[in-house]
């Protein structure tokens, strides 16, 4: 959830009333600390991660202003250059298409900043890198003085050795390869360098004299820097995420508009994607009545939506409400996101809470109260349970293993993120040795349990796959303890009332596998099926997994038991 601080005497100013407690103020350093600081006095507003539109001081001024009825949501639109002349071309090369391929641009005219309207602006930027442009990886914002740079644009992807620029604050020029060689220790840059470090090409964006304005996502140049007597603002957002990208551009230039000499008003640049637009969407007030759980009229709702800056009415047939989504509320996708705004302006305290009319009984599922019940005698045995991750690598769960990974039934991610994170895991085992090999440097011996899911394939399922719930435990020691692990086992059974047997009970006879040392791997049978393996890992699989001393393990699958 961000975090947006506003300076309280400017909030008051643009609300136009002073408030005597509206929050408390604590010097979190103390007193003493505190000595010699501004006594200017910042409030710190937690805002929903996805109502972008709130990030800034003129953001939660319009919604405050509009849900207090004290101001109509303004109307947002694109006009054409005061000259007549054609817009501002962004011109988009093929070549960035292996590295950064989406780019939107808009310009902001006569507007007219001071230095608090400077610093919202600049904080807005920073807000939105780190929510919705997730740290600069989806989208980039440049923000440029139009009048010291001109048109068209050309925004390409070169070879760092032939991009040369100065760049922002910077008093010499530099090379593209030397600028991620010089941010690399700058606290706030370096951050960022991981983008296009390794790029072939780096992304690069030029006026038609050839003036680089920014090579993102790392730093725009010093020539187009914006300052509080800048004017014309040229704005411009490069991206992997071409919606990212326009909502990123909607909401700089819906939110600083106002500031214009005519407000709520800015031009377009002739991109590939142009601004998003308002929409209309109609809903029955009766949808949103049952669903909130309350009951007012279609013309209340329609009230109590447009004071979150929905523009709402009643369309006159039956209980329809039209309601127009402005460019500022990327937030709703569809009508459950219109049923929440209108919970949230009829207050949630005000819905009266009733009891459902449907008479049901909660009960927990059979294989999660099994689960629990093991898990609380497994670590009175001595064991202690681990939490591991569903997802692992291939190496995980094959190699290290000594596995074929076309033997596992793993289901695989399509576009993993990272290589941690390639396959869900077939069995448990794997985490339960990274866990190990984190905390080999604790006294031995080292005893843990796991029971959870694991997913394997399966064809006869609708989506090609099935969960399969299955106990694992390690033994880890200076030697095996085959029967720690055998007692476990006995202990196990015991619980579950399943007595030693061939038939109608359980037993273990000496199998082979390729995880465990020859000799020291039974194969475990309940009622004539198998249902897992115990024994001694292979020395192979505990060096892959960083260890150094023998471990024994079960891995069993415990749904027949159910």
């Amino acid at each position: 959830m961000p975090t947006v601080s506003v300076k309280r005497d400017l909030l008051f100013e643009a609300l136009g009333q002073k408030y005597s407690k509206c929050l408390t103020c604590i010097r979190e350093q103390g007193d003493e600390k505190a000595e010699g600081a501004s006594d200017v006095v910042l409030y710190k507003i937690d805002v929903p991660a996805n109502r972008y539109d709130l990030l800034c001081l003129e953001g939660l001024v319009r919604g405050l202003q509009v849900f207090k009825e004290k101001l109509e949501a303004p109307r947002y639109k694109r006009v054409s250059p005061a000259d007549g002349g054609e817009p501002q071309r962004l011109v988009i090369t093929e070549e960035t298409a292996s590295v950064r391929p989406h780019a939107v641009a808009a310009v902001l005219r006569n507007i007219t900043f001071t230095q608090e309207r400077y610093e919202s602006f600049i904080e807005l930027q920073e807000k939105l890198h780190q929510n919705i442009c997730r740290k600069r990886t989806l989208v980039a914002i440049g923000t440029h003085d139009l009048d010291t740079i001109s048109g068209p644009f050309t925004y390409t992807a070169k070879p760092p050795g032939d991009i040369r620029f100065k760049p922002l604050n910077q008093s010499k020029e530099y090379t593209a390869a030397e600028l991620i060689s010089h941010y690399k220790t700058d606290s706030h840059l370096r951050h960022y360098l991981h983008i296009i470090e390794n790029e072939p090409l780096y992304p690069i964006i030029y006026d038609n004299n050839g003036i680089v304005l920014s090579m993102p996502p790392v730093i725009n140049g010093d020539h187009s820097k914006i300052s509080l007597k800048t004017k014309n603002i040229f704005i411009e957002c490069t991206a992997t995420d071409q919606t990212k990208a326009k909502i990123t551009l909607d909401m700089i230039v819906t939110m600083f508009s106002e500031y214009c000499d005519e407000p709520f008003t800015w031009v377009s640049s002739y991109t590939l994607c142009i601004e998003l637009a308002y929409r209309t969407e109609t809903l029955s007030g009766d949808f949103i009545n049952k669903r909130v759980g309350i009951n007012e009229s279609a013309e209340s709702i329609a009230q109590l939506l447009t004071r979150m800056c929905l523009r709402s009415e009643v369309s006159g047939e039956g209980d329809l409400i039209q309601v127009e989504i402005p460019p500022t509320r990327a937030d709703v996708i569809h009508a459950c996101d219109i049923m929440e705004d209108a919970a949230i302006a009829y207050g949630f305290n005000n819905i009266i809470r009733s009891t459902p009319r449907t008479y049901t009984v909660a009960n927990q599922l059979p294989l999660n109260k099994l689960t629990e019940l093991l898990r609380q005698d497994l670590t009175a045995a001595g064991f202690t349970e681990a939490l591991t991750f569903a997802l692992c690598s291939q190496e995980d769960i094959a190699d290290k293993l000594r596995k074929n990974i076309v033997e596992t039934r793993a289901v695989h991610i399509s576009n993993p993120k990272t290589a941690e994170f390639q396959v869900v895991r077939t069995c448990l085992l794997p985490g339960l040795l990274k866990t190990l090999a984190a905390n080999r440097k604790m006294p031995l011996p080292l005893k843990l349990f796991e029971i959870s899911d694991v997913v394997l394939k399966d064809e006869t399922k609708d989506v090609g796959a099935r969960n399969n719930r299955r106990l694992c435990a390690v033994y880890y020691n200076k030697s095996p303890g085959f029967e720690v692990i055998h007692g476990l086992l006995d202990r196990v059974m015991q619980l579950l009332d399943v007595k030693p047997g061939r038939n109608q009970g359980y037993h273990i006879q000496a199998a082979e596998d390729s995880t465990f040392f020859p000799g020291r791997c039974a194969e475990i049978f309940s009622c004539g099926k198998s249902i897992g393996h115990l024994g001694v890992l292979h020395p192979d699989v505990i060096s892959r997994s960083e260890l150094t001393m023998p471990c024994s393990a079960i891995d069993m699958d415990i749904e027949p038991f159910l």
